[in-house]
Formats: structure tokens, sequence, C-alpha cells
């Protein structure tokens, strides 16, 4: 089992972390850290995938897993079960983690300065697009006490698109700089990393930390739905520690 937790400055008793494939049950072709029930693996194997996962999670009580939507609702982890529809969580209950699952799309972090609130959105480029960053940033008082952090994602030398998703950030800011144009007729080269951190910095957070790992290219450490089709999904948490 491999998990990252990396050294973006978070407060004292906030930790995030995600995973990569390595290192749990599941068989082909979801080999094999997979932690998705939707996916088509078997439920045992993600059953002790997830158990896995949770004695190696500092602070960590539980897990609240969404099903995800490609939407724009934001869950209170207190007051929500797994499996609600939403696209991002928000949390302010130590030792309840806030989760996404990703294979391609940008799992971006959230969390406040003083540490006493931590989110996590889901952003394909339809979510994006539709707003949940702005909605999960809407959570917290004031954006200027808000980081961010981005993690793996499709990146920007692999995630091929049409003119719809181009006209969908038409009016974002830096825009024209997240789009290259290919050699084919109507195609480009999207920087969704980049999109989101234009954005975030344009609602005025106080920073924005990139992992700078690409999903489709790095195949050895991650799943990627446009890379392989039937595949896992790996986990991104944050959460307020329990015992910090």
């Amino acid at each position: 089992m491999s998990i990252v937790f990396p050294e973006w400055p978070v407060p004292q008793g906030v930790h995030l972390a995600w995973t990569q494939r390595h290192g749990g049950v599941s068989a082909k072709p979801f080999d094999s850290f997979n932690l998705a029930h939707h996916v088509g693996d078997e439920p045992a194997a993600v059953d002790a995938n997830r158990a896995q996962l949770l004695t190696h999670l500092p602070g960590c009580n539980d897990i609240r897993w969404l099903s995800q939507v490609h939407g724009t609702d934001v869950k209170d982890v207190c007051l929500s079960a797994n499996g609600e529809p939403a696209d991002a969580a928000f949390s302010t209950e130590p030792g309840l983690a806030a989760c996404v699952m990703t294979a391609d799309c940008l799992p971006v972090f959230f969390w406040q300065a003083d540490g006493r609130q931590v989110a996590i959105a889901h952003a394909g480029w339809r979510g994006l697009a539709g707003g949940v960053l702005a909605q999960t940033l809407a959570q917290f008082d004031d954006p200027a006490n808000v980081f961010c952090g981005i993690g793996p994602a499709i990146g920007p030398t692999a995630f091929e698109v049409g003119a719809d998703v181009v006209e969908a950030f038409i009016n974002w800011p830096n825009a024209k700089l997240a789009f290259m144009p290919t050699a084919k007729a109507g195609k480009w080269l999207a920087d969704l990393p980049a999109l989101a951190a234009a954005r975030l910095q344009y609602a005025g957070v106080a920073a924005v930390y990139h992992s700078n790992d690409c999903t489709f290219v790095q195949a050895d450490d991650f799943y990627s739905y446009r890379r392989d089709g039937r595949t896992g999904r790996m986990a991104n948490l944050i959460w307020i520690a329990a015992d910090d």
C-alpha cells in the first residue's frame, strides 16, 4: 500500500493524503489498492483496502465516502452518511475525514489557517466549470484565510478536449493560457490544474499548492480512466486529527 502525505504547510492537527495504486488486494484491472465500490471490483477487496487505509491515517477514526456525480453539491461530513451524492465535503469534526475518489479528475484540498475547518472537492471539467470549487470555498468564512492544494490529476500534456470544453471556460481567469491547440482540427490540450488554481487565486485564497503528478502519464502509480477505461480509484483525504 502507498499513501502520500505531501509536504504542504498545513496547520498543527490537520492532515491530508492521497493514495497510489500499490499494495492492496484487488485483482486486475483494479490492481491493487482500489478504493471504489462502483467500478466493478470485488466488494470484499474494496472493503479490505478501505480498512487497511484507515489504519494508516494518524488521528483519523472514520472516512466519509461520497457518491460522486460530477456536480457541485457540498456535504457536511458530520451531517451526512456514506454514499450520499455530492462532489465535495467539509469537516470541522476531529477524526472524521472528508474524501473524494479520483482517476484523472482534480482532487482539490482546502484548509483554514487556524486548522478548525477542512474540505475537499472532486472536479472533472464539468464540475470545475459548474462551480464546485466556489461552492466549496463558500463553506469558509473568509477565502483569505484558506489555503488550497491540487493533488494528482490528468496533466496538461495528456488531457485532449474539444471546443465544448474550451467554450465552458472562455470567461475564466487566464483561460487562454490553459488551452494549447493540437495538430488535430478542433482539439486542444487542457491544463485543468492551472484553470483550478487561477479560479482559486481569483477568489482570494491565501495560496495554492500543486502535486504536479499526472495520473495519465504515471501509470505505475495512478489509476487513469482516460488511459485504461475499466480501472480503480484513488482516495484523496483531509481531516482534523482526533488526537492532536
